[in-house]
């Protein structure tokens, strides 16, 4: 008789441990910043990443919108140049060529944040997700990372809303958007905020027809003298905009989605794109291992520390503000506390941020409804028109505004819309950032002729009044023209 055979149990591999001065929990923005400046100052850096090395900006948020709404550009040029002397046609647009271009950026900014050149400065990288397992370790894959530091930079990701019949339809988000090769016939966006806006634009210039259902006000969060001017913009351009839409039931029937809104409204197209938010990712992390208190995102003091003093939390997932330009700013911050235990506060009065429609809307510090609240009968607000810059006259681009607001000659904030607003508000975030006073604007000298000179004649706008319709002013003129030999 055959002896069976005991099978002997095989145990577990050990996992591996790692001790290092930092650990960092993502590789988007934020983490990749902190990872090269700490690396690079002498710090043993672990960075831990489960999914694309870049994170959303590099591969499905600021790049790959950016790329789309260029070809969207250049489409709309070639149907509006009868003001310069040029014939418009009608661009032969191919969709799947225009999602070339945006992956064929997308490729070429990827080796600046790939691990090939993180692990050639020195940074050890390991491509799994990281969770903590106590308050001085993190598990990644089959390795232990115990650090004096942890960072984490885990980012966010589209917030889907419990809409009903939501589960049973095809939907889009700014994580599959881009892999989409087929044009839209129609397509309906959730959500009038940056995103929605910038997405609807782009493909009413590719050729889709756009519906934008948004359920309170469209870029709701902007100035609404500014914001006006660009959702003007995009209605000539056919995309119809329905606010006071607050989505109820979704279904989909022979390949048309319908969207039933609360008031009784009915919207029906081919896709549905869902750009009403975004949500911190903390759900795989294990705080609650770690003693890092969160709700809907991380909770961090003035410094981005938890209440775990050996865990920060920076970009998307501390909350607040959520922008690239944010999370590389915050990893500045962190860097000093982490590196050279000199005391570092995160600010936001001089954040500067832009939604690239065309016309662009920027906005740095308070807006001016803001102000008014904040310092009342102290605020003075200059504004200049881009009809009267001559640049903008001469590219047939006049339509825009800019607003400072002012206290004391100090700006506390500016908005702008028009074109390369988005460039313009650097200055505004400089001033504000080093507390200069509107003399400092005054005094430079933009070349002739710029859009940058928007800049300086808001200035001018906010001195004329002091000079031309003073009194004094004019006395001492005067006395100064008597007796001057």
């Amino acid at each position: 008789m055959e002896q069976s055979k005991i099978e002997t149990p095989v145990a577990a591999p050990l996992p591996k441990r790692i001790k290092t001065d930092i650990c960092i929990i993502g590789a988007g923005s934020g983490g990749l910043s902190v990872a090269a400046g700490a690396v690079q100052m002498g710090a043993k850096v672990v960075l831990l990443e489960g999914h694309k090395m870049g994170g959303d900006c590099l591969n499905f948020g600021c790049v790959p919108s950016k790329a789309l709404i260029a070809a969207g550009k250049q489409a709309q040029a070639m149907k509006t140049g009868e003001i310069y002397g040029v014939t418009p046609v009608m661009p032969e647009v191919s969709y799947a060529a225009a999602k070339d271009h945006v992956h064929r950026v997308i490729e070429t900014i990827a080796p600046v944040d790939s691990q090939e050149r993180f692990e050639g400065l020195g940074v050890q990288v390991i491509r799994e997700y990281g969770r903590f397992i106590s308050q001085t370790e993190v598990q990644a894959g089959e390795t232990v990372i115990e650090a004096r530091r942890f960072v984490i930079a885990t980012g966010s990701s589209p917030f889907v809303p419990p809409i009903p019949g939501l589960e049973d339809v095809t939907y889009y988000t700014n994580e599959n958007i881009f892999d989409l090769r087929e044009k839209p016939d129609h397509l309906l966006v959730i959500g009038g905020g940056p995103i929605g806006m910038e997405m609807a634009q782009a493909h009413i210039r590719l050729g889709s027809k756009v519906t934008v259902i948004e359920g309170m006000k469209a870029m709701g969060k902007d100035d609404p003298e500014l914001a006006a001017i660009v959702l003007d913009k995009l209605r000539g351009e056919g995309v119809e905009i329905a606010e006071d839409a607050l989505a109820e039931r979704i279904s989909e029937k022979d390949g048309v989605i319908t969207v039933e809104t609360k008031d009784g409204r009915s919207f029906s197209g081919s896709h549905v794109l869902m750009a009403v938010g975004r949500k911190a990712n903390i759900d795989t992390l294990d705080l609650d291992k770690a003693g890092v208190k969160y709700d809907r995102a991380v909770k961090v003091d003035a410094g981005l520390r938890t209440d775990n003093r050996r865990v920060y939390a920076i970009g998307d997932v501390a909350g607040g503000l959520q922008f690239t330009h944010v999370a590389g700013y915050h990893a500045g911050v962190i860097i000093r506390s982490m590196l050279f235990g000199l005391p570092a506060k995160a600010r936001t009065d001089h954040i500067p941020w832009a939604t690239y429609t065309d016309p662009e809307l920027a906005q740095v510090g308070l807006t001016e409804a803001q102000a008014k609240k904040e310092h009342g009968i102290n605020l003075e607000v200059a504004r200049f028109e881009f009809a009267e810059n001559d640049r903008a006259i001469a590219e047939g681009k006049t339509t825009g505004l800019i607003k400072v607001m002012v206290v004391k000659g100090r700006p506390v904030g500016a908005s702008i819309v028009g074109p390369q607003a988005g460039e313009l508000i650097g200055l505004w975030a400089l001033v504000i950032a080093n507390k200069l006073k509107m003399g400092a604007v005054a005094n430079m000298v933009a070349p002739y002729p710029t859009l940058g000179e928007v800049n300086k004649r808001a200035a001018g706008a906010y001195f004329s009044p002091r000079l031309f319709d003073n009194p004094t002013v004019k006395r001492v003129v005067g006395l100064v023209q008597r007796y001057l030999p």
